[in-house]
C-alpha cells in the first residue's frame, strides 16, 4: 500500500517496512490457503444448488414460525455441507455456549457421566458442566463430569481416557480449538483418529465436537470422521461475518431431534421457531464464510510470523499447520496485553475511537480485555482480540472480514507496542 495512506491510518514507516519483509516469504502459505477455500466454496455452492436454494428462502416468518421454508432448506443446506444427517440452526441459538449447552442438557440425562479427554473446557463452560457453581449446570441436574488433561506436548493421553470411559460416560466433548489455553489446536485428522479411539471401547457413546473458530480451516469437517454433533456459532465463521446472531448443532437425527426439543420444548422442535428477517444474511454470510475464513488465517499466520521474528512465544508457531483461525501470543504482561488490544481496535472500522481496558466479564473467573470493533457485536470472525488478565498474559488475535484489515490490525498492535516503548524494530 502507499506508505502516505499507512501514514495517515497512523503506521510509521518503521512498521511498514518491518511488516513487508514479513510477508514476502508468505506468499506460498497464501497460496495453500486460497486452494482450500476454493474448494469449500465450491463444497457451500452445490450444497445450496442441491437444496434448491431460491429467493423464496430469503423471506423469514413471524410468530411461531410454522412452514418456513427458507429456516428448513438452509437446516437441509448445513448438513449437506457438513455431511450429516440433520442440522438445527436458529437465531434463537444466542451463542456458541448456548449452541454447547443445549447439545449437552439435551443428550445428558440425570446419572449420565460426560468426559472431556482434552482437558478442562473453555471457561464459558464451566459453569454450564457445574465445574464452577452455577444454578441450572449439569452437575445440578445429575450428570456428572470427568476429564483427562493432554500429555505435556499437547497430545491425547490414549491411555488414561481408555481408563475414563466407564459404564455411566454417555458423551465424550472434544474441543477442536484451543480456547484461552496455549496448546495447539486440533486437526481433523486428530480428532478423527481420537473418535475411533473413543468408539472402539464404548460404540454407543456420543462424541460431540466443539467446532468453534475452525469451520472451512480445512476441506473435511469432523462430522465427516465420526463426529455424532459438531456445534458452533454463526457469529464466528460460519456465518461470513454477516449473520447478526445465531448458532448451529450438526449431527445424527436422533441428536438432533433431541437439541430441537431441548431449544424449544417437546413435541414442538424444530417446527416452531420464527427466523423473522435473519433468512438472507444466515445464507449469504455462509455463502462468503470460506473467502472470510481465509483472510483471518491469512491474517493468523502473518501474526504469527511477525511476533515470532520479535522473539515472542506463538501459537501455533509461525511454520505449523492451521486447524482453527486464533493465533496466540505470549505478551508477558497486562500492559503488553492492553497496547496490543489498542492496535486492533484502532484498525477497526467500527468503535476504533474507543480505549479496550481489562474489565469482569461473566464467564470468567478474572479481568478480560477485548479488542472488537465489529458490524456485529461480539463477532469473532471480524478483527478482534481477547485474552484473560493471567500469566503467561497471552492475547488471542483472530478474524477480520477481509485480509486487508486482518494485516492493517497486527500492524497496528505493533505500532502500539512500539509507542510504548515495548518493543524495538
Amino acid at each position: 500500500m502507499n506508505k502516505v495512506m499507512y501514514e495517515k491510518l497512523g503506521i510509521s514507516s518503521a512498521v511498514a517496512e518491518f511488516s513487508e519483509k514479513i510477508l514476502e516469504k508468505l506468499k506460498p502459505r497464501f497460496d495453500e490457503i486460497d486452494k482450500i477455500a476454493e474448494y469449500n466454496q465450491a463444497k457451500v455452492t452445490l450444497a445450496m444448488q442441491k437444496k434448491r436454494v431460491c429467493a423464496e428462502c430469503f423471506a423469514g416468518s413471524t410468530g411461531y414460525g410454522y412452514n418456513d421454508r427458507g429456516r428448513e432448506t438452509l437446516e437441509e443446506v448445513y448438513a449437506e455441507c457438513f455431511n450429516t444427517e440433520a442440522a438445527l440452526v436458529r437465531p434463537q441459538i444466542t451463542c456458541g455456549t448456548h449452541a454447547l449447552a443445549i447439545a449437552l442438557s439435551a443428550n445428558l440425562l440425570p446419572g449420565d457421566e460426560l468426559l472431556s479427554p482434552v482437558g478442562r473446557p473453555y471457561d464459558t463452560l464451566e459453569e454450564v458442566i457445574g465445574i464452577r457453581e452455577s444454578t441450572c449446570s449439569l452437575k445440578e441436574y445429575g450428570v456428572s463430569y470427568r476429564q483427562v488433561d493432554l500429555l505435556p506436548d499437547g497430545t491425547f493421553d490414549y491411555d488414561n481416557i481408555k481408563k475414563a470411559i466407564n459404564e455411566k460416560t454417555k458423551l465424550v466433548t472434544i474441543q477442536r480449538s484451543k480456547g484461552y489455553q496455549s496448546r495447539p489446536s486440533f486437526s481433523v485428522k486428530q480428532i478423527g483418529e481420537l473418535i475411533k479411539f473413543v468408539k472402539e471401547i464404548k460404540p454407543e457413546v456420543i462424541c460431540m465436537v466443539d467446532n468453534c473458530y475452525g469451520e472451512f480451516v480445512e476441506i473435511i469437517e469432523p462430522s465427516d470422521v465420526g463426529a455424532d454433533m459438531i456445534v458452533g456459532s454463526l457469529i464466528k465463521n460460519p456465518g461470513g461475518g454477516l449473520a447478526p446472531i445465531g448458532g448451529y448443532i450438526c449431527g445424527t437425527q436422533k441428536c438432533i431431534d433431541r437439541c430441537a426439543y431441548r431449544l424449544s420444548a417437546p413435541g414442538l422442535g424444530q417446527e416452531v421457531g420464527a427466523s423473522l428477517d435473519t433468512m438472507r444474511s444466515l445464507y449469504q454470510g455462509f455463502f462468503m464464510a470460506p473467502t472470510v475464513v481465509a483472510g483471518a488465517l491469512k491474517g493468523a499466520i502473518f501474526a504469527a510470523n511477525l511476533y515470532e521474528t520479535l522473539g515472542f512465544k506463538v501459537v501455533p508457531n509461525s511454520t505449523e499447520s492451521r486447524h482453527d483461525i486464533i493465533q496466540a501470543v505470549e505478551l508477558g504482561s497486562g500492559e503488553k496485553m492492553v497496547a496490543f488490544c489498542k492496535g486492533i481496535q484502532a484498525a477497526a472500522p467500527v468503535d476504533s475511537y474507543v480505549t479496550p481496558e481489562p474489565y469482569a466479564m461473566p464467564g470468567y473467573n478474572c479481568d478480560v480485555v477485548m479488542a472488537a470493533g465489529a458490524f456485529i457485536q461480539g463477532s469473532s470472525i471480524e478483527l478482534s482480540a481477547d485474552g484473560p488478565i493471567r500469566e503467561p498474559y497471552t492475547i488471542f488475535f483472530q478474524g477480520g472480514l477481509t485480509w486487508y484489515n486482518a494485516k492493517l490490525g497486527i500492524m497496528m498492535s505493533l505500532q502500539k507496542l512500539l509507542d510504548g516503548g515495548f518493543v524495538t524494530l
